[in-house]
C-alpha cells in the first residue's frame, strides 16, 4: 500500500534512550501531523519507515534542549 505524505511538521517521539546514542533504536513516532492534520498510524509506520533519520535526529535534539 503506498501512503501519500504531504508537509510533516511538529513530530512527537518517544522511547528516547540515552543508552541507544547515537542509534536510538528504541524510538519512535507518538505522533505527528501531516498538512495540518493528526497522521494516521498508517501513515507514521511508512513515515517511520521511509525516513528513519528524522527519527535519529528528533531522538538526538532531544537530548539537547
Amino acid at each position: 500500500m503506498k501512503t501519500k505524505i504531504g508537509f510533516v511538521d511538529d513530530i512527537e517521539i518517544d522511547g528516547v534512550d540515552t543508552k541507544d546514542y547515537p542509534d536510538f533504536c528504541d524510538a519512535y513516532i507518538t505522533k505527528m501531523y501531516v498538512d495540518g492534520l493528526e497522521a494516521s498510524e498508517e501513515q507514521i509506520k511508512w513515515f517511520s519507515e521511509n525516513y528513519p533519520e528524522v527519527i535519529n535526529d528528533k531522538a538526538f535534539n532531544s537530548l539537547i534542549e
